[in-house]
């Protein structure tokens, strides 16, 4: 497989759990996959309502149960796959287990502005600031696919959901 083709089928992965996510009581359509040689070693979708934890962000999951799986804390050669740009907390915690390359499907300006916070700090401009050469972002991975499963940029959203509005 191509790097296109490997991104697209792990983002399918994402986008099978974003599903799940949005059936579940208490989780969110957010899917993420993280991927070291060649394999899946941490799966989640967002669980922040279902933990009662707001840091239980699909991509914070993840890597949780990838470090867990692997019996360590550091993820360095692994990829994260998301299909939602990933939040400043979400690029931090890459950041800290060193994973070395983040593919995300939805963008920021392709979502309502509540999924993020107010301001226009995006994943690169993260990992820029932390001092990482050695991390890399593509986004835009069957971007309309994943934006489907979010409030576009001109919705109005109820207001009880919009939690960083």
């Amino acid at each position: 497989m191509t790097d296109d083709e490997t991104s697209i089928a792990y983002m399918r992965r994402a986008l099978a759990l974003a599903e799940a996510g949005q059936g579940a009581p208490g989780s969110s359509p957010i899917g993420c996959v993280i991927v070291l040689d060649g394999r899946i070693v941490g799966e989640a979708h967002n669980e922040v309502g279902l933990r009662h934890d707001p840091t239980a962000h699909a991509e914070v999951v993840a890597i949780r149960r990838a470090c867990e799986s692997l019996g360590q804390d550091n993820l360095r050669g692994a990829t994260l796959y998301s299909t939602l740009q990933p939040c400043g907390m979400c690029s931090m915690a890459s950041i800290w287990t060193s994973i070395t390359h983040i593919v995300y499907g939805a963008r920021r300006q392709d979502v309502h502005r509540m999924y993020f916070e107010d301001r226009h700090l995006g994943v690169m401009d993260i990992l820029h600031d932390a001092f990482r050469d050695d991390m890399s972002a593509t986004g835009g991975v069957l971007a309309d696919e994943c934006a489907a499963y979010y409030y576009k940029p001109d919705d109005e959203p109820p207001s009880d959901e919009q939690a960083n509005v």
